[in-house]
């Protein structure tokens, strides 16, 4: 096999396959890319670890097709330092690789194709069009609310809903809940309901591939265990979780007694003045207990540590009892920059029970999130 790529084009590739790379495992070859160079001067690279896997298409001058397996972080570092306009790629029968570039060559092992493991099928009968910068907007709004590590598998993970030209959106843990809704130009194939879960790593890296350019599309196929995003020339895909996922309406609270309407960027400066405090690191734990005394027309926001206290009164409109109430600030924070709204409303009952936030003024497409509170030690 013998390909020359235009560095910058080759650079600019490899760097997404990445995510699809593992590092911890026994079979060599999901440490490595298989190159798949074809005669009509296209080369396929694919990564895959088992879980979740990147294909992209890319054009070089094919001189020898074939199929060979190259060690990922190894060819990364070699093509970034080199300084050739272009990279030759070459590997012999005795699977020895050679990357020449300008003036310098490398040398190194390669695998055979037929040594990568085998991919999930990249099509499917059902499936949808949407446009990226919705999806990703979507998934900014959720993500942070993942489980990672929950005992419940399907928390680890964000659950997908698309009813007609609604797609939902929810993400839960132990602590906090986000919820979103949006109606959108969705172009079924197959059938028009879904249902799914995306692990957490996989909704990560693909909030990070996904583009807010207006005209930008992704085509989601799905199966039973697989989910295939193809964006253009680059191809995204990933195990789902097995399951069904939580009766998450059953937990949200709609008849708090106690609200507040404030704006979020107020709040949340605020409560960011008040991290100088509640992160001090202590024999490394976090201490993240910010507490909030609800009081006529204020809001006094106050958190303790060895490191110092603070406090700070914020108007907001209130309506119901005063109420004292803590929360993990981190979460706290999260929450409130995952709500699109200028001004938020903040509904409460209890200092035990969970406080919900949402925009003062919700439309059509519906955001919610849901914070549990934590019991105050003072």
């Amino acid at each position: 096999m013998k390909i020359v790529f235009n560095r910058q084009e080759i650079c600019n590739a490899v760097a997404p396959l990445m995510c699809a790379v593992s590092g911890k495992s026994t079979l060599t070859a999901v440490e490595g890319i298989l190159f798949e160079a074809k005669e009509d001067n296209t080369c396929v690279l694919t990564t895959f670890d088992l879980e979740k896997g990147v294909r992209i298409v890319i054009n070089a001058e094919v001189e020898e097709p074939g199929s060979y397996i190259i060690n990922a972080q190894k060819f990364v570092q070699t093509i970034r330092v080199m300084e050739g306009e272009t990279v030759t790629l070459s590997v012999n029968e005795k699977l020895g690789a050679e990357i020449v570039s300008a003036n310098s060559s490398h040398k190194m092992n390669a695998l055979a194709g037929a040594d990568f493991p085998e991919i999930p099928k990249l099509t499917s009968q059902n499936g949808f069009v949407i446009k990226q910068s919705v999806l990703k907007e979507m998934l900014s709004k959720v993500m942070y609310a993942m489980g990672v590590n929950d005992q419940r598998p399907v928390l680890n993970g964000t659950h997908f809903r698309i009813t007609g030209n609604t797609l939902y959106l929810v993400s839960c843990d132990s602590f906090k809940l986000a919820k979103c809704n949006v109606t959108t130009e969705i172009d079924a194939q197959g059938t028009s309901d879904f249902s799914f879960i995306i692990p957490c790593k996989t909704v990560n890296e693909l909030y990070r591939m996904l583009s807010y350019e207006e005209d930008a599309t992704v085509t989601v196929y799905t199966s039973r265990k697989n989910i295939i995003f193809d964006l253009d020339r680059m191809i995204f895909f990933s195990r789902l979780i097995d399951g069904d996922y939580i009766d998450y309406n059953r937990i949200i609270i709609t008849t708090h007694r106690i609200s507040i309407c404030v704006d979020r960027a107020v709040l949340i400066s605020a409560l960011e003045r008040a991290a100088l405090v509640t992160e001090e690191r202590i024999a490394g734990s976090v201490r993240s207990h910010v507490k909030l005394t609800v009081s006529g027309d204020y809001l006094k926001i106050s958190a303790t540590s060895t490191a110092g206290s603070t406090y700070e009164e914020l108007y907001v409109e209130h309506e119901g009892d005063d109420l004292v109430i803590a929360f993990n600030n981190r979460y706290l924070i999260d929450s409130l920059r995952a709500c699109s709204a200028d001004r938020v409303k903040l509904s409460m009952t209890s200092p035990l029970s969970s406080i919900n936030i949402e925009p003062v003024e919700q439309s059509e497409d519906k955001e919610l999130f849901l914070l549990l509170p934590v019991r105050m030690k003072d």
